[in-house]
């Protein structure tokens, strides 16, 4: 399995966005070696939040609407890993034991859902936000 980070999902959906062809080209060859692509409830949030944010700042500055049916097409293109009594507990494990302050700590909730799932690779363009945990490999769009 590989987890999809939610820069990925975005540009996914954003065809103006300069690495909209990296990503779709990426997501084709993983689901072309029948890789298990998911994500986690934290990418919906995350996916909602910067899509229904206005352009402006910095988002794609959908309706509600149309966010509500990318995200529907999310969940049935990617596998969603169900939260776990395990996840709390290992996220507070991760960011104790890494020292993580700040937005980092969302992507230390990642990694933990990640491993309470078994999965150790992530599709990002955040490599080094995931250096940290040991275990987890982090794959750039364009290298695939």
């Amino acid at each position: 399995m590989i987890f999809v980070d939610t820069n990925i999902l975005l540009r996914s959906v954003d065809t103006s966005a300069e690495h909209y062809p990296i990503v779709e080209n990426a997501l084709a060859k993983l689901r072309g070696r029948q890789e298990t692509l998911c994500i986690g409830p934290q990418n919906l949030v995350e996916f909602w939040s910067v899509a229904t944010r206005p352009q402006d700042k910095n988002g794609l500055g959908m309706s509600s609407s149309t966010t509500a049916r990318e995200i529907a097409a999310l969940r049935g293109l990617f596998r969603v890993l169900p939260y776990t009594a395990e996840v709390l507990p290992t996220w507070e494990r991760l960011v104790v034991a890494h020292g993580v302050s700040g937005k980092q700590a969302h992507d230390a909730h990642l990694a933990a859902l990640m491993q309470v799932h078994g999965v150790m690779s992530i599709l990002t363009f955040n490599g080094d936000d995931f250096k940290r945990y040991s275990g987890i490999r982090a794959l750039d769009p364009a290298s695939i």
